[in-house]
């Protein structure tokens, strides 16, 4: 029998902190959010800054999945679009403002399941959480990740 990819066992133990509706709702909102509001911080901090971190990450997303790091990427090239569009003195107070929200919503989101959130076992979860999310979308498009 062959063993499960790492990325499988990861997002179904992700998966179990998020079984609620409400849950996984919240989180569909709130994770892209906290990605695009991080980027946004570092981004205040120095563009170049929010590149290397985004580019960290989709080298960690390419080791897992190459479909769903090239999803990432999208994404990851839309967030930084946005950022450079957005006037340069609204970013950090905007991104502060949205990263709280968002953050308040996945532990109300928390709460609601019963269960606490999955990256105080493994901090990793904070990177699959997007993932997680992405992967409804695949699903839904009969994408293979």
């Amino acid at each position: 029998m062959a063993q499960p990819r790492p990325i499988d066992v990861l997002l179904a133990q992700y998966a179990d902190s998020h079984r609620n509706p409400t849950n996984e709702l919240i989180h569909f909102v709130c994770v892209p959010l906290i990605v695009f509001t991080l980027l946004g911080i570092l981004w205040s901090i120095h563009p170049l800054l929010a590149w290397m971190a985004g580019l960290a990450a989709l080298a960690y997303y390419g080791r897992l999945s190459m479909p769903f790091a090239i999803g990432m990427l999208a994404l990851f090239l839309l967030m930084m679009s946005l950022l450079s569009l957005m006037p340069p003195l609204t970013v950090l107070p905007l991104s502060i403002a949205m990263f709280v929200v968002a953050w308040v919503g996945q532990f109300i989101g928390h709460k609601i399941e019963g269960k606490k959130p999955s990256f105080l076992d493994d901090v990793r979860f904070l990177l699959i959480g997007p993932l997680f999310v992405l992967g409804f979308l695949y699903r839904r498009f009969n994408l293979a990740y």
